[in-house]
């Protein structure tokens, strides 16, 4: 399977090292690749979320689907460290906070062998943004693959059935990314090994306020205009990392 020409991804997104402000900050990494979704075209639809305040996600998956998503995504995976004075600092001091991000490709139920059997799946009351049915049937899925530990869920759909999909589309991405990582070790070495542990150390990226800044540490291009960027105005990062494939 190319996975380069795939055209649906499932991007995760979890605070990290910093509290209320990783979350806050994941929040808007959420809002940046959902605004840049809107202006590609793409489609993009929150499966799942654990929110954290107004503004705040503690960890957040979602389902991004258009042409050349994950080609134009999938150096998005990594940790991302801000630097800025948070809304809730009343001394003025800059904190430094992260979130993660993970980009998988979504694959064919063909591509990944899931034996029901290995399988616990639960049901609950959606809740959330829906109106006021949304809470009356247990429409929201979470499954538990008991081989690896791995649990997703989806809770956008209106039906047990369409989430049960929906979530299991998250479980086959995971588990197809895997596979292609083996020489890794566990799922859990695996998740380390593609974003890291969520330190403030361990970065691909540094959003510096203070300095209107935004660095990418593994090409060493840095960029200015972190509000504009953070506005779904993502072409000129995207453009960079195409360009470094080309040369």
């Amino acid at each position: 399977m190319d996975v380069s020409k795939v055209n649906k991804v499932i991007l995760e997104i979890r605070a990290g090292a910093g509290g209320d402000e990783a979350s806050l900050f994941a929040g808007d990494l959420a809002r940046m690749y959902q605004k840049y979704a809107a202006k590609r075209g793409w489609s993009f639809s929150i499966l799942d979320a654990s929110e954290s305040g107004a503004k705040g996600y503690k960890t957040l998956i979602a389902e991004v689907s258009g042409m050349g998503v994950y080609d134009a995504l999938k150096q998005e995976s990594g940790v991302h460290r801000v630097q800025r004075v948070p809304v809730t600092e009343r001394q003025g001091r800059i904190h430094t906070s992260t979130a993660s991000v993970a980009v998988l490709p979504a694959v064919e139920a063909k591509a990944v062998e899931v034996k029901e059997s290995d399988l616990e799946v639960t049901f609950s009351r959606a809740g959330g943004p829906g109106g006021q049915n949304v809470n009356k049937v247990e429409t929201a899925v979470r499954i538990t693959h008991k081989p690896t530990g791995m649990v997703v869920g989806s809770r956008e759909e209106r039906s047990q059935h369409a989430n049960r999909e929906k979530a299991m589309e998250v479980l086959r991405a995971k588990l197809y990314e895997a596979k292609r990582e083996q020489s890794v070790g566990s799922v859990s070495e695996l998740r380390k090994s593609q974003i890291g542990s969520g330190e403030r150390a361990e970065k691909i990226r540094t959003y510096n306020f203070p300095d209107d800044r935004i660095t990418d540490h593994r090409i060493g291009k840095k960029w200015s205009n972190i509000e504009n960027i953070l506005q779904g105005n993502m072409d000129k990062i995207i453009a960079a990392f195409q360009e470094v494939k080309r040369a």
